[in-house]
């Protein structure tokens, strides 16, 4: 109750702070030079609550500064001059329910080519219990209403006396965004979490200027990943092939692709393939993660090792193929994600 009572006291002063900024949350109007839609979604943290404009600024001005025309979208409108365009979906104090509640009306009124999403702070303190279930909804409706669009899901950033329950929730989302792209959604994950720490908080949730501008290079580094997030056509990955060593096997083959990387990591998939004419019936894929690499996170798959020398068993439900099929496992790692693993091979029982 006290965390709470203090969290509300810095709310209120920063609400009275807003209020002498040029520019007011509302729906002051849309903004629009023609670019790829981009809808910033989320809570304060989206709307810039201590900075107007947040993350926004920063992101708005490197994709100027890199020759991208993009068009932010949203019912309202905050920010500085500095930023070029003031539209987004960040609504202060909002969980995953209430976004979730308008966000089909949002869609089909802006209709965004892509979609950035850091949403469940505020689930963090009033409702944790069931916070990823009510996350994977929210995705499903998004996914469901705007199928085309490219969404980027952001584990939350850390809060002040409240980091188990942080981890918790952010411990699920690989999981929940590797499901929705495995059924061949645009679904995306972005490590918002290890970008920031408790020092880039100006109240102990909502970031400094210097916090706001990690987040920005991330989600910047994020859309850069997948080109169609910018452009407005859906990209066609090219994987890089790598060959089964001799004495893995050759019943099945692994390819490994980077899918996104950021300051200090990167998300990385592997897709196994059946290359029998028979069905195969479990497989392990091993490889040699390069030095400073280490995994924190997998999916699709029973890992041993997280440095270095890595085997990964399929999981329970992915290890029957159908001749010529395919399955993947993804995972998170530390480390420079520029530099592939090596030796990468398959093997079955």
């Amino acid at each position: 109750m006290v965390r709470m009572t203090r969290l509300m006291s810095g709310l209120a002063a920063v609400l009275a702070l807003l209020a002498a900024t040029v520019y007011a949350t509302g729906q002051a109007g849309a903004e629009s030079n023609g670019g790829v839609r981009v809808m910033p979604l989320g809570d304060s943290i989206t709307d810039g609550l201590t900075v107007p404009g947040g993350y926004r600024i920063d992101l708005w001005q490197k994709l100027v500064s890199a020759g991208y025309r993009v068009d932010f979208v949203g019912s309202l409108f905050n920010g500085p001059s500095n930023l070029g365009d003031h539209d987004h979906e960040g609504h202060s104090g909002w969980r995953i329910d209430q976004i979730d509640a308008n966000i089909v009306s949002w869609l089909r009124t802006y209709q965004p080519r892509t979609i950035l999403l850091h949403i469940g702070t505020n689930d963090m303190y009033q409702n944790p219990n069931g916070a990823s279930s009510r996350l994977g909804t929210l995705i499903d409706h998004i996914t469901g209403t705007a199928p085309d669009a490219e969404v980027f899901v952001a584990t939350i950033i850390p809060l002040n006396g409240a980091d188990p329950t942080v981890r918790s929730y952010n411990a699920a989302i690989p999981g929940i965004v590797q499901t929705r792209a495995a059924a061949g959604r645009h679904v995306h994950l972005v490590d918002m979490y290890s970008a920031l720490t408790t020092a880039d908080l100006a109240d102990g949730v909502h970031p400094n200027a210097g916090g706001y501008s990690k987040m920005a290079n991330v989600w910047y580094n994020a859309l850069r990943s997948v080109p169609g997030s910018l452009e407005g056509t859906t990209p066609t990955p090219t994987p890089t092939p790598t060959p089964t060593p001799p004495g893995q096997g050759g019943a099945c083959s692994a390819t490994y692709r980077t899918v996104n990387t950021w300051s200090g990591g990167f998300q990385a998939e592997v897709t196994v393939r059946n290359d029998q004419s028979a069905s195969l019936n479990g497989w392990t894929v091993g490889m040699t993660l390069a030095s400073g690499q280490a995994v924190t996170n997998l999916w699709g798959g029973v890992a041993t090792g997280a440095s270095g020398a890595v085997s990964v068993h399929n999981a329970s439900y992915n290890g029957a193929l159908a001749a010529g099929g395919t399955t993947t496992f993804g995972y998170v790692a530390t480390g420079n994600g520029a530099t592939a693993p090596t030796g990468i091979g398959c093997s079955s029982p």
